[in-house]
């Protein structure tokens, strides 16, 4: 899965003596091309995509999104939702079943943006008090097998229940969220089977509820690994309500990503991980500093791809240290070379660092804050 992927000479900075290490580095003309790829297999059309910022995580991304004219996003936390306002987003969905405080902060952060469209996730009647009187919509969330939030798809009566509780609450019934993250793992061709009949189901229950009086104005659909099954499956071309694409990894993508996609797509890794060497413990092995507080292990072991070097595997990693088997035969990395690697999952490796350097052709252009890291808090200002 996380074999065969090429070094560029673009991705090497020919002086690293001042700079700290790890180190996340962004390539903006590679983010460029990334977007242009998505457009493309959209027809062009940026309406068609509601970007998950999850990844893009730094104003100078967002800034990048908004030129190339997207101007819908989804968003999991208030800090994402705060930024992706400040920085010219029209319509934002924040995809996660905020309450209490968190709810508050987002109607603050709605009261703050007049201008922006925002809506969140509900998935019962009892989520809706702490939405009223405000100028929210709210999407329907939807389970598409995932059992990690939502509404099961088959369980229709309670869809039109909570549809019912939206209008009577005031508010705004908006569409359907289907995340299908699941399939992230499955082979093809059984991941765009199994996501097509997901899919099918969902028409299914669009028509009912429509027979039953109820608009839907919006479906959303698909990260990363089932964003191609989106884009293939026919029922989503020519409806009745407007469907968006909703992957985030496409902007820089990762080890993951890449293996997942067609080839034929042409989406390249626009953020690398830059660490040094700084140790040989153990014939075989050499050990560098981008532990998981840098590279993210939650897709587990390896926790990434050193480019350029095929002969070097990423073991376990703790905090700060990540060790390196050497192939038998292979000449080791000594103590202080400069390592490529190109995450497994790049949302929380970003998610990692304060700053990124954005190279562009060999040179640091600038040192930019990730603007959206983490989260807001601990107190509610009010």
């Amino acid at each position: 899965m996380l074999d065969g992927m090429p070094w560029d000479e673009k991705f090497r900075l020919p002086d690293v003596d001042n700079i700290l290490t790890p180190a996340l580095v962004i390539y903006p003309e590679i983010v460029a091309a990334n977007i242009a790829c998505t457009l493309k297999l959209l027809g062009g059309d940026a309406n068609r995509w509601r970007a998950h910022i999850k990844t893009a995580k730094l104003d100078y991304t967002l800034r990048l999104l908004i030129d190339r004219g997207i101007r819908n996003f989804k968003c999991a936390t208030t800090l994402e939702l705060l930024h992706v306002c400040q920085n010219g987003a029209e319509d934002v969905l924040l995809a996660y079943p905020l309450v209490g405080a968190n709810a508050r902060r987002v109607v603050e952060i709605s009261q703050q943006f007049p201008q922006v469209r925002i809506s969140v996730l509900v998935e019962s009647p009892e989520q809706l008090p702490q939405w009223r009187g405000n100028d929210i919509g709210v999407f329907l969330d939807i389970n598409p097998g995932m059992n990690r939030t939502g509404i099961e798809l088959n369980a229709l009566e309670k869809l039109v229940e909570v549809i019912r509780a939206i209008a009577d609450a005031g508010l705004q019934f908006r569409g359907l969220h289907f995340y299908d993250g699941q399939f992230g793992s499955v082979d093809e061709p059984e991941r765009t089977l199994a996501t097509h009949t997901g899919y099918d189901q969902l028409l299914k229950a669009v028509e009912e509820l429509r027979r039953q009086g109820i608009n839907v104005a919006e479906v959303i659909t698909a990260g990363t690994p089932t964003f191609p099954c989106s884009l293939s499956y026919k029922g989503f071309q020519n409806a009745s309500f407007v469907h968006r694409v909703s992957p985030g990894t496409i902007v820089y993508n990762d080890a993951t990503s890449l293996a997942q996609l067609p080839v034929a797509f042409g989406y390249a890794p626009a953020a690398l991980v830059l660490s040094r060497v700084v140790s040989r413990p153990h014939p075989g092995i050499v050990t560098c500093d981008a532990g998981h507080k840098a590279v993210s292990a939650d897709a587990g072991v390896p926790t990434g791809v050193v480019l350029g070097h095929p002969e070097l595997s990423p073991l376990t990693p703790s905090e700060e240290h990540l060790p390196l088997g050497v192939k038998e035969g292979a000449l080791s990395p000594q103590i202080g070379d400069i390592l490529y690697l190109l995450p497994r999952h790049i949302c929380p490796t970003v998610n990692n660092f304060d700053a990124a350097l954005i190279v562009r052709h060999g040179e640091i252009e600038a040192v930019e804050r990730v603007s959206a890291r983490g989260h807001e808090g601990p107190l509610l200002s009010s």
